[in-house]
Protein backbone atom coordinates (compact mmCIF):
# COMPACT_ATOMS: atom_id res chain seq x y z
CA UNK A 1 0.00 0.00 0.00
CA UNK A 2 1.43 3.10 -0.78
CA UNK A 3 1.07 6.54 1.73
CA UNK A 4 0.82 9.73 0.30
CA UNK A 5 2.28 12.42 2.60
CA UNK A 6 1.08 16.54 1.55
CA UNK A 7 3.54 19.11 3.45
CA UNK A 8 1.60 22.17 4.16
CA UNK A 9 5.33 23.82 5.69
CA UNK A 10 5.79 27.00 4.14
CA UNK A 11 8.38 26.91 1.43
CA UNK A 12 10.46 30.73 1.03
CA UNK A 13 7.48 32.93 -0.17
CA UNK A 14 4.58 30.40 0.00
CA UNK A 15 0.96 30.28 0.84
CA UNK A 16 0.94 32.00 4.43
CA UNK A 17 3.20 34.72 3.14
CA UNK A 18 0.86 35.33 0.25
CA UNK A 19 -2.14 35.70 2.20
CA UNK A 20 -0.14 38.06 4.83
CA UNK A 21 0.44 40.24 2.09
CA UNK A 22 -3.10 40.46 0.91
CA UNK A 23 -4.16 41.31 4.66
CA UNK A 24 -1.57 44.15 4.66
CA UNK A 25 -2.40 45.33 1.17
CA UNK A 26 -6.10 45.18 1.92
CA UNK A 27 -5.72 47.29 4.97
CA UNK A 28 -3.57 50.07 4.19
CA UNK A 29 -6.29 51.98 2.62
CA UNK A 30 -8.45 51.65 5.82
CA UNK A 31 -5.15 52.56 7.74
CA UNK A 32 -4.41 55.66 5.75
CA UNK A 33 -7.96 56.77 5.58
CA UNK A 34 -7.84 56.83 9.51
CA UNK A 35 -4.54 58.67 9.61
CA UNK A 36 -6.46 61.41 7.37
CA UNK A 37 -9.52 61.67 9.79
CA UNK A 38 -7.07 61.73 12.94
CA UNK A 39 -4.69 64.27 11.63
CA UNK A 40 -6.92 66.89 11.95
CA UNK A 41 -8.01 66.41 15.09
CA UNK A 42 -4.88 66.60 16.44
CA UNK A 43 -4.20 70.10 14.53
CA UNK A 44 -7.54 71.33 16.16
CA UNK A 45 -6.33 70.51 19.59
CA UNK A 46 -2.83 71.94 18.88
CA UNK A 47 -4.32 74.53 17.48
CA UNK A 48 -6.66 75.22 20.68
CA UNK A 49 -3.09 75.47 22.76
CA UNK A 50 -1.61 77.98 20.17
CA UNK A 51 -4.37 80.04 20.29
CA UNK A 52 -4.40 79.73 24.36
CA UNK A 53 -0.86 80.97 24.32
CA UNK A 54 -1.25 83.29 21.74
CA UNK A 55 -4.74 84.96 24.12
CA UNK A 56 -2.49 85.28 26.95
CA UNK A 57 0.51 87.04 25.44
CA UNK A 58 -2.05 89.38 23.74
CA UNK A 59 -3.37 90.38 26.84
CA UNK A 60 -0.44 90.43 28.64
CA UNK A 61 0.47 93.43 25.93
CA UNK A 62 -2.42 94.94 25.82
CA UNK A 63 -2.11 95.30 30.09
CA UNK A 64 1.34 96.61 29.36
CA UNK A 65 0.47 99.36 26.92
CA UNK A 66 -2.45 100.17 28.85
CA UNK A 67 0.12 100.69 32.23
CA UNK A 68 2.35 102.54 30.23
CA UNK A 69 -0.28 104.98 28.66
CA UNK A 70 -1.48 105.66 32.26
CA UNK A 71 2.11 106.21 33.58
CA UNK A 72 2.44 109.21 30.50
CA UNK A 73 -0.99 110.34 31.18
CA UNK A 74 0.23 110.78 34.93
CA UNK A 75 3.60 111.99 34.10
CA UNK A 76 1.45 114.65 32.21
CA UNK A 77 -0.46 115.51 34.55
CA UNK A 78 2.02 115.62 36.90
CA UNK A 79 3.90 118.33 34.77
CA UNK A 80 0.69 119.92 34.35
CA UNK A 81 0.16 120.54 37.78
CA UNK A 82 3.82 121.79 38.18
CA UNK A 83 3.37 124.14 35.62
CA UNK A 84 0.39 125.41 37.10
CA UNK A 85 1.80 125.83 40.85
CA UNK A 86 4.95 127.42 39.15
CA UNK A 87 3.06 130.08 37.74
CA UNK A 88 0.79 130.59 41.32
CA UNK A 89 3.68 131.68 42.70
CA UNK A 90 4.30 134.54 39.87
CA UNK A 91 1.82 136.91 40.91
CA UNK A 92 3.51 140.24 40.41
CA UNK A 93 0.56 142.09 40.04
CA UNK A 94 -0.26 141.24 43.63
CA UNK A 95 2.50 140.14 45.33
CA UNK A 96 2.48 142.85 48.06
CA UNK A 97 -1.18 140.50 49.01
CA UNK A 98 -1.27 138.00 51.43
CA UNK A 99 -2.35 135.03 49.55
CA UNK A 100 -4.55 131.29 50.04
CA UNK A 101 -3.61 128.81 47.27
CA UNK A 102 -6.06 126.35 47.02
CA UNK A 103 -7.27 123.44 44.63
CA UNK A 104 -10.51 123.33 42.33
CA UNK A 105 -12.44 120.38 43.50
CA UNK A 106 -15.47 120.50 41.33
CA UNK A 107 -17.09 122.97 38.89
CA UNK A 108 -20.84 124.44 38.39
CA UNK A 109 -23.40 121.79 38.35
CA UNK A 110 -25.83 124.26 36.15
CA UNK A 111 -25.35 125.64 32.92
CA UNK A 112 -26.99 128.75 34.66
CA UNK A 113 -23.90 129.82 37.04
CA UNK A 114 -20.20 129.86 36.39
CA UNK A 115 -18.76 128.73 39.38
CA UNK A 116 -16.07 126.23 40.89
CA UNK A 117 -15.61 124.88 44.61
CA UNK A 118 -11.99 125.21 45.87
CA UNK A 119 -10.79 123.01 48.78
CA UNK A 120 -10.12 125.99 51.68
CA UNK A 121 -12.60 127.60 53.71
CA UNK A 122 -12.93 129.90 56.86
CA UNK A 123 -10.18 127.87 58.24
CA UNK A 124 -8.01 129.11 55.69
CA UNK A 125 -9.16 132.67 56.42
CA UNK A 126 -11.05 132.61 53.49
CA UNK A 127 -14.49 134.63 53.66
CA UNK A 128 -17.15 135.86 51.01
CA UNK A 129 -16.09 138.46 48.56
CA UNK A 130 -12.06 137.68 48.56
CA UNK A 131 -10.66 138.42 44.59
CA UNK A 132 -9.57 135.03 43.39
CA UNK A 133 -6.42 134.75 40.83
CA UNK A 134 -4.25 132.65 38.75
CA UNK A 135 -0.80 133.83 37.64
CA UNK A 136 -2.74 134.80 34.15
CA UNK A 137 -5.02 137.22 36.14
CA UNK A 138 -8.76 137.95 37.78
CA UNK A 139 -10.49 134.46 37.93
CA UNK A 140 -13.70 135.96 40.42
CA UNK A 141 -14.42 136.22 44.02
CA UNK A 142 -15.52 134.37 46.81
CA UNK A 143 -19.05 133.98 46.48
CA UNK A 144 -20.17 131.25 49.52
CA UNK A 145 -17.70 130.24 52.39
CA UNK A 146 -17.47 126.75 54.29
CA UNK A 147 -15.25 125.68 57.17
CA UNK A 148 -13.39 123.85 54.24
CA UNK A 149 -14.58 124.67 51.17
CA UNK A 150 -15.56 127.90 48.99
CA UNK A 151 -17.19 128.70 45.71
CA UNK A 152 -16.20 131.29 43.36
CA UNK A 153 -17.79 132.90 41.15
CA UNK A 154 -16.17 133.11 37.86
CA UNK A 155 -15.84 136.22 35.72
CA UNK A 156 -18.10 134.50 33.13
CA UNK A 157 -21.20 134.55 35.58
CA UNK A 158 -23.46 136.32 34.26
CA UNK A 159 -24.52 138.30 37.17
CA UNK A 160 -20.66 138.87 37.61
CA UNK A 161 -19.39 142.13 36.57
CA UNK A 162 -15.65 144.44 37.68
CA UNK A 163 -14.88 147.60 37.26
CA UNK A 164 -11.76 147.84 34.25
CA UNK A 165 -9.55 150.01 32.50
CA UNK A 166 -8.62 150.18 29.05
CA UNK A 167 -4.61 150.09 29.47
CA UNK A 168 -4.42 151.95 26.14
CA UNK A 169 -6.48 155.04 26.95
CA UNK A 170 -6.58 154.69 31.06
CA UNK A 171 -10.60 155.01 29.71
CA UNK A 172 -12.96 153.16 32.90
CA UNK A 173 -15.18 150.50 32.09
CA UNK A 174 -17.20 147.84 33.43
CA UNK A 175 -17.06 144.36 32.14
CA UNK A 176 -20.00 141.92 32.72
CA UNK A 177 -20.36 137.86 32.37
CA UNK A 178 -21.64 136.56 28.95
CA UNK A 179 -22.17 133.12 30.72
CA UNK A 180 -20.10 129.90 29.74
CA UNK A 181 -16.66 129.85 27.68
CA UNK A 182 -18.65 133.39 26.46
CA UNK A 183 -16.14 136.66 26.22
CA UNK A 184 -17.13 139.36 28.67
CA UNK A 185 -18.38 142.45 27.49
CA UNK A 186 -17.73 146.14 28.48
CA UNK A 187 -19.83 149.21 28.66
CA UNK A 188 -18.94 152.78 29.79
CA UNK A 189 -16.37 153.56 27.11
CA UNK A 190 -17.55 156.10 24.80
CA UNK A 191 -17.31 155.81 21.00
CA UNK A 192 -14.82 158.67 20.68
CA UNK A 193 -12.15 156.58 22.79
CA UNK A 194 -9.95 154.67 20.74
CA UNK A 195 -9.55 151.05 21.59
CA UNK A 196 -7.85 148.32 19.96
CA UNK A 197 -8.21 144.88 19.34
CA UNK A 198 -6.07 142.72 21.53
CA UNK A 199 -5.37 145.78 24.14
CA UNK A 200 -5.07 144.79 27.79
CA UNK A 201 -7.92 145.54 30.30
CA UNK A 202 -7.38 145.48 33.61
CA UNK A 203 -8.99 145.94 37.27
CA UNK A 204 -9.59 149.79 37.79
CA UNK A 205 -9.23 149.26 41.72
CA UNK A 206 -11.21 152.40 41.79
CA UNK A 207 -12.70 153.23 45.66
CA UNK A 208 -15.03 150.92 46.90
CA UNK A 209 -13.89 148.37 44.23
CA UNK A 210 -14.21 144.81 45.18
CA UNK A 211 -10.75 143.89 43.87
CA UNK A 212 -7.12 145.62 43.72
CA UNK A 213 -6.06 147.29 41.11
CA UNK A 214 -3.96 146.24 37.79
CA UNK A 215 -5.65 142.68 37.87
CA UNK A 216 -5.14 141.53 33.80
CA UNK A 217 -8.89 140.87 33.25
CA UNK A 218 -8.50 139.34 29.62
CA UNK A 219 -7.75 141.51 26.26
CA UNK A 220 -10.16 143.21 23.81
CA UNK A 221 -11.34 140.54 21.31
CA UNK A 222 -13.88 142.50 19.08
CA UNK A 223 -15.76 146.11 18.98
CA UNK A 224 -18.48 147.59 17.52
CA UNK A 225 -19.57 151.50 17.08
CA UNK A 226 -22.82 151.42 16.19
CA UNK A 227 -23.96 154.56 14.45
CA UNK A 228 -25.52 156.90 16.95
CA UNK A 229 -24.41 155.01 19.69
CA UNK A 230 -22.92 156.87 22.67
CA UNK A 231 -20.76 153.96 23.48
CA UNK A 232 -18.68 151.28 21.92
CA UNK A 233 -19.73 147.32 22.01
CA UNK A 234 -16.44 145.81 23.39
CA UNK A 235 -16.09 142.00 23.90
CA UNK A 236 -13.02 141.05 26.07
CA UNK A 237 -11.45 137.80 26.26
CA UNK A 238 -10.46 136.39 29.74
CA UNK A 239 -6.88 135.91 30.84
CA UNK A 240 -7.33 133.05 32.02
CA UNK A 241 -9.16 129.61 31.22
CA UNK A 242 -11.93 129.45 33.07
CA UNK A 243 -13.03 126.19 31.81
CA UNK A 244 -10.00 124.18 32.83
CA UNK A 245 -8.74 125.63 36.25
CA UNK A 246 -6.98 123.65 38.95
CA UNK A 247 -5.13 125.84 41.21
CA UNK A 248 -6.07 129.14 42.25
CA UNK A 249 -4.92 131.54 45.00
CA UNK A 250 -7.64 133.30 47.01
CA UNK A 251 -6.31 136.91 47.89
CA UNK A 252 -6.55 138.04 51.42
CA UNK A 253 -8.19 141.37 50.42
CA UNK A 254 -11.41 142.75 51.42
CA UNK A 255 -11.46 145.95 49.06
Amino acid sequence: MTVITLDFRDQGGGALETIRRGARDALAPLQSAASNVLSPVGDFFGGLTRYGSLKDENARLRADLEKARGDALAAQGAERERQALLELMRLDFASSIPAVAARVVSTSPSNFQNTVVVDRGSDHRLAVGMPVVTGAGLVGRVQQVSKTRATIQLLTDRSASVGVRMTGSNQIGVASGGGDKQPLHVDFVATETEVKPGEVVVTSGLQGSPYPPEIPVGTVKELKKPPGAIQQEISVEPSVDLPRLEFVKVLLWTG
